[in-house]
């Protein structure tokens, strides 16, 4: 009896096109079709990035469709990703195109992964817990599993603004460009930024009615998802937070208190949750909402949104930049 033996090959002679062992995808959700929308005139991005992530993607058994963002064309751009039904939309690009981007998904479309292509990435901070790019898309592929995102909605009667971390409204506002800078350890332009926030402070403060109730006065009012919220239950609504400070010395307290430990701890800062919020300020109000500035009218509605949108993250969240 003879037998055959098949030869074992030799892997220096192997095909140089022989395909590469996939990456495993997530099991927690169905990850067949997947386009990725890529600015590349976004703060972090890089005119390399779309080459990148079709790199990355391709290592994986799923369909695929990279498409850079062109200017005046974002709208038409987004709607087609969204036509495509995609069963994950991934977003690399800057807070406020990530946010649109999700806003427009809504609770019903496909499941969002805003990935940090801005300069403070509040949200894909506080879904994946790095600043990296590729290392979230990666853990967002093969960890990711559908979570339920909480927000809120300012309307001023000229323009709709969500947000799913966190929006400050009144002269306070201007502290989180100094913030950011102190983290990144650009202190010299922390030290700018502090001033002119300083400048501005105390031209007038806020009114506002949290849920109906009676009208209150404050500097800043603070507006935290229950997300990144530390106190706060997911899905019960926003934190609320009042600042008071009485004078520019105090201010200077309160923007140390909120880089270096808990600001809650300040005596100045009073907080409870909400469902609706409603403010007024003298004149326009200034707000960073989600990490992008933004001048609201003088009269602003807020509401809290229960389920904002779908995310594909790790369960649970990462939650880096809890405040």
């Amino acid at each position: 009896m003879t037998e055959t033996l098949t030869p074992i090959a030799d892997p220096a002679t192997a095909p140089e096109d022989a395909a590469a062992p996939a990456f495993v995808l997530s099991p927690h959700t169905r990850i067949g079709k997947v386009v990725m929308l890529v600015n590349p005139l976004s703060g972090s991005v890089g005119s390399n990035a779309v080459r990148e992530a079709e790199g990355i993607l391709a290592d994986y058994a799923c369909e695929t469709s990279v498409v850079a963002l062109e200017a005046g064309q974002f709208d038409a751009q987004i709607q087609a990703a969204l036509d495509a039904k995609p069963d994950v939309l991934f977003v690399l690009a800057g807070d406020g195109t990530a946010g649109t981007i999700a806003s427009r998904a809504g609770p019903d479309g496909p499941l969002v992964a805003p990935l940090p292509g801005g300069t403070m990435n509040m949200l894909p901070r506080a879904l994946y817990g790095t600043a990296d790019w590729k290392a979230a898309l990666k853990v967002a592929l093969e960890e990711g599993a559908p979570q339920c995102v909480a927000g809120g909605e300012i309307s001023d009667g000229h323009a709709t603004h969500s947000f799913y971390c966190a929006a400050i409204l009144g002269s306070p506002a201007l502290w989180a460009p100094a913030r950011e800078a102190i983290r990144e350890g650009k202190l010299q332009l922390a030290w700018l930024y502090a001033r002119r926030a300083l400048r501005r402070s105390f031209s007038g403060r806020l009114r506002f009615s949290l849920d109906g109730k009676a009208d209150k006065r404050a500097e800043a009012l603070v507006l935290i998802s229950p997300m990144i919220s530390r106190v706060m239950e997911e899905h019960t609504g926003l934190e609320a937070a009042a600042m008071n400070p009485s004078d520019a010395a105090e201010a200077v307290r309160m923007a140390a208190t909120a880089v270096f430990k808990d600001w809650r701890q300040d005596p100045a800062v009073t907080t409870r949750a909400i469902q609706r919020a409603q403010v007024r300020g003298r004149s326009r109000i200034p707000a960073v909402i989600d990490g992008e500035p933004v001048l609201l009218r003088h009269e602003a509605s807020v509401k809290f949104i229960k389920k904002a949108f779908q995310a594909l993250a790790p369960n649970p969240a990462a939650a880096e930049d809890s405040v």
